[in-house]
């Protein structure tokens, strides 16, 4: 793994055309500090997120597409020029809806995302910090206290993550990730 990884808001591999509808998590070793486990996982509802927004935001952004960068994400390690190329940059629904459910949810991230089609640059930025911080509210969290072999799966869509580092070297978080089924989001 790759120390910092994952650190931001975020929902995996966002920043392509098909992004996965699962993704699933197990620990294998976790940190400790005095016998107590570091290292946790938070989640947030992007579908709650979606709900608590006043219906004007709703009808404002329902319709407007975000362009998703993968030079956009601050990495641990600088991509490489076959990265970059087998990624460029695509958009998706600011307002996406669950191919099963229904259910909209909002789908922008802070570091993905690098603007909005038909919106001015400065605008679009505040926008999606807005809209990333909004989805970040404590009212929308789960945090997620890690034990070594537990396994946790989420849905891609409607759900956005990030590891909580509050530990250091020598010590490590090591997880191995899957992704499922990925989709053109709607």
């Amino acid at each position: 793994g790759v120390r910092r990884a994952g650190e931001n808001w975020h929902s995996d591999m966002c920043y392509t055309a098909r992004p996965p509808r699962g993704t699933m998590l197990y620990a294998r070793e976790i940190p400790t500090l005095h016998g107590l486990p570091l290292g946790d996982t938070e989640f947030a509802s992007a579908a709650a997120a979606w709900d608590a927004l006043p219906a004007a935001m709703q009808k404002f952004l329902d319709g407007k597409r975000a362009v998703f960068d993968f030079r956009g994400r601050k990495r641990a390690l600088t991509p490489t020029r076959e990265e970059i190329e087998r990624n460029p940059p695509v958009t998706h629904p600011i307002v996406r809806t669950h191919p099963h459910t229904g259910r909209k949810c909002l789908y922008v991230m802070r570091d993905d995302c690098t603007g909005i089609e038909g919106v001015d640059d400065e605008e679009a930025a505040a926008l999606i910090c807005a809209l990333a911080d909004h989805i970040a509210k404590p009212a929308f969290i789960y945090r997620h206290q890690w034990r070594a072999g537990d396994l946790l799966l989420w849905d891609n869509c409607t759900v956005q993550h990030r590891a909580i580092q509050d530990y250091d070297l020598p010590q490590r978080r090591l997880m191995h990730r899957t992704t499922m089924g990925g989709a053109v989001p709607v």
